[in-house]
């Protein structure tokens, strides 16, 4: 589990299932993230685009075939 943020990528995102990918060298696999861990603004769809660079922590946890998933989840272009 991450206690700090680490630095990765989305790798892939569905926005009608809500759910997507990220990749970080900071974590042994890939990580299954949620649209609920990611910080959006109020009001806003929270969303992700593949490619873009994002800060997340995460935690070791069995999700739809992942070994990992995203708690928290922020483009790396906000603070």
């Amino acid at each position: 589990m991450s206690g700090e943020p680490v630095q990765g990528t989305v790798a892939s995102w569905d926005d009608e299932a809500g759910w997507g990918v990220l990749v970080s060298p900071d974590v042994p696999g890939e990580v299954w993230a949620h649209f609920s861990a990611v910080r959006a603004e109020p009001g806003a769809f929270a969303s992700l685009d593949p490619g873009e660079s994002v800060l997340f922590t995460w935690e070791e946890a069995e999700q739809d075939g992942y070994a990992y998933r995203a708690l928290d989840v922020r483009s790396a272009g906000r603070g």
